[in-house]
């Protein structure tokens, strides 16, 4: 059955405009998200450029066969871009421009511009271009993409491969054979139109849902991340504290708390202001981040206050790990010596077993013993102080 290729056209054009006033309303309502500006403008191109393309036998064929294709080129780069600003690179103008200069830069060569036969394969081969470049941005991102981007890549994967087999098998139609349906090219014309829709609609539902995944995600890790330090809050501490012991239970492997209080928090902030109180807690999270391990688990619990889980570690490594805390965090140049100390209280499993409550609490419990013999120092449940305050 052959489609009726005027019909394609008008629709074509018609889902392409569509599709592109969908996918800006979508942007304007969240403008931080880039992609969608850059792939509502491709299908505003594609539905330009379908236009332009049509216009032949009007008196100026440099409208249809240069201005045409080369807005249907920039729509094929406004779609590598879109992809490549979603996995969080910058737009590339010169690549954008690539294509529309090529084929520019072609048509004035008179031996090409002549062909029908050679400009479909140059162009085909073109998109077919900007295809392999979208999923490469797909692939060199695959690591680090947290959302469902497969089907993208399947589409993009089915358009590059239909104009590469495009550009070997395609003779070209002239237009007033298609527009009367007539020619051996008739059926692959009016298969490439009905392709054509079908990516658009498929690569704009796809692309929606990514980045309402992407946004989920971000909502959901703000949810879970102290906004001053960067590391986690409460929720994230509690949260991923309990998935750790159970699994340290089940495993039958010990955990250690570390409970830490920065000393004279209140005064730091009277003398020195909030800025330099907020530098200190920064400071501090920076000392934690380089001192733990990634599968230990910690995070700012309170307003001074910060929690680590150390993994398969007992009471005196625990100890060890809160000396070189306690003393990166002395050392600090933020600072004149003295002015910055922390209190660490230390628990471990085989004193309080793997309820996070009980942890807590015993670690608060030696946190405040910790602070009563003069701070600045680390106290555990069962040895007491184990270090003299710093002079």
């Amino acid at each position: 059955m052959v489609l009726h290729i005027p019909t394609l056209l008008v629709v074509s054009v018609f889902i392409f405009f569509l599709m592109s006033l969908l996918t800006f309303h979508a942007w304007l309502r969240e403008t931080r998200e880039r992609p969608l500006a850059y792939l509502g403008g491709m299908m505003l191109l594609a539905a330009v450029g379908m236009v332009l393309v049509s216009l032949r036998d009007q008196g100026a064929d440099y409208v249809p066969k240069v201005l045409g294709n080369m807005t249907l080129l920039l729509s094929a780069a406004f779609n590598w871009t879109a992809m490549r600003v979603f996995t969080g690179r910058a737009p590339h103008l010169p690549g954008m421009l690539a294509g529309a200069a090529v084929w520019l830069g072609l048509c004035l060569v008179p031996s090409f511009y002549q062909s029908m036969t050679v400009r479909v394969s140059v162009y085909s081969l073109l998109v077919a271009s900007y295809g392999l470049l979208t999923m490469l941005e797909f692939w060199r991102s695959r690591q680090r993409l947290e959302v469902a981007y497969l089907p993208a890549l399947a589409l993009t994967l089915l358009h590059t491969v239909f104009y590469s087999v495009r550009a070997v098998i395609d003779q070209g139609l002239g237009l007033d054979q298609a527009l009367k349906g007539y020619g051996a090219g008739v059926p692959f014309f009016s298969f490439m139109l009905f392709e054509s829709m079908l990516y658009v609609i498929g690569i704009a539902y796809v692309t929606l849902s990514m980045v309402k995944e992407q946004v989920e995600l971000r909502l959901k890790a703000a949810a879970f991340c102290d906004a001053l330090t960067g590391i986690g809050n409460r929720r994230a501490f509690m949260v991923n504290g309990e998935r750790m012991l159970i699994e340290c239970r089940r495993r039958g492997e010990s955990v250690a708390l570390l409970l830490c209080d920065l000393d004279h928090f209140k005064r730091l902030n009277d003398a020195f202001g909030h800025q330099t109180g907020d530098q200190a807690l920064i400071a501090f999270s920076q000392v934690l981040t380089q001192t733990l391990r990634k599968q230990d688990v910690f995070a700012r619990i309170g307003g001074e206050e910060f929690a680590c889980l150390l993994a398969t570690a007992d009471e005196q490594t625990a100890i060890q790990v809160a000396e070189r805390i306690r003393e990166g965090f002395a050392h600090l140049p933020l600072l004149a010596p003295g002015l910055l100390s922390v209190s660490i209280g230390v628990v471990s499993s085989q004193t309080a077993g793997y309820e996070l409550s009980r942890l807590l609490s015993q670690a608060d419990e030696a946190l405040y013993g910790a602070k009563d013999q003069g701070r600045n120092r680390v106290q555990s449940v069962t040895r007491g102080a184990s270090v003299l305050q710093l002079s």
